[in-house]
């Protein structure tokens, strides 16, 4: 007869295999046909038109964008889509909110305690590589569906959304690290990152190729795993990190159109746009600066 040991770990591993096959459910339930792709919603064309704009207006480090109108490739919104990702979060707010957490959180604990005497922090710097992947792509000359700026303007509302809601929770909750290290444990913000990034991927990519967007959730679930293997956060931190992040995503490129379309699109006119690295030691980001 089994013993309990490898019972325990042989359970932990289905769930780790179901909640992979769950997510790439997700990815397969989110894909429209081509036909469906065409919408009315303008996009801003990069190519600066040197008769139209002035060249006391132009700035070396910015780009300047003209009115040319294109039609712009939109993610068709399903309440379908909302399945995974609110599925996720619903179990680990359960999760956490049980009394004594007996179910996966504390199984998820115990190994680690018992089997894992060292650390391996590859999550620190594999949160960001699908996200990281696009751009890697569009300069191989791989081209997904979004121009520079959209995709960039996309990743930082995705940003925005994912920052917001990941870190307003962490701060009310104040729920103690399994390593008790700090008390900012749920949601895993690296969790929320690496999925946000892997949804972005998914969606640039998916009509090249779906196994760009599997490699993206293939490495953004190994993120949550190592947020496990190094004691950082327990299960429902995890599973709910990884909803927000698709979630996220997915409603930066339902609200996107409706934003380019109210406020990119008013007659004709021209706007700089920079886009500025940064980086203070312990974050960076890309700061946006917009001239009306």
């Amino acid at each position: 007869m089994p013993s309990p040991q490898l019972l325990g770990k042989s359970h932990n591993i289905s769930v780790c295999i179901v909640f992979f096959l769950l997510l790439f459910q997700s990815v397969k339930a989110d894909t429209v046909d081509n036909d469906t792709l065409q919408s009315n919603y303008p996009i801003i064309d990069f190519s600066i038109q040197g008769s139209d704009i002035p060249s006391t207006n132009l700035i070396s480090v910015d780009t300047v964008i003209s009115d040319k109108i294109k039609p712009v490739k939109q993610l068709k919104f399903s309440y379908k889509q909302l399945i995974i990702p609110s599925a996720l979060i619903a179990y680990g707010v359960f999760e956490t909110a049980i009394e004594h957490n007996y179910l996966l959180n504390r199984q998820v604990k115990h190994e680690v305690t018992e089997h894992i005497d060292s650390k391996f922090t590859i999550d620190d710097i594999s949160q960001y590589v699908p996200a990281g992947s696009v751009y890697a792509l569009n300069l191989m000359g791989i081209k997904g569906k979004n121009n520079f700026k959209d995709r960039t303007f996309i990743l930082g509302i995705s940003t925005l959304f994912m920052a917001a809601s990941v870190n307003t929770i962490k701060y009310s909750t104040k729920i103690e690290r399994p390593d008790k290290s700090a008390k900012n444990s749920f949601p895993s913000g690296h969790t929320a990152v690496a999925f946000m990034g892997a949804e972005f991927l998914w969606q640039e990519y998916k009509d090249v190729s779906i196994w760009y967007g599997i490699t993206g959730y293939t490495i953004a679930t190994g993120t949550g795993i190592f947020r496990l293997y190094n004691d950082k956060h327990w299960f429902a931190d995890v599973i709910v990190g990884a909803g927000l992040g698709i979630l996220s995503t997915k409603a930066a490129y339902w609200l996107y159109p409706y934003l380019q379309r109210k406020f990119m699109n008013k007659g004709t006119f021209s706007k700089q746009i920079s886009f500025s690295p940064f980086y203070n030691g312990k974050q960076g980001g890309l700061a946006i600066a917009l001239s009306l």
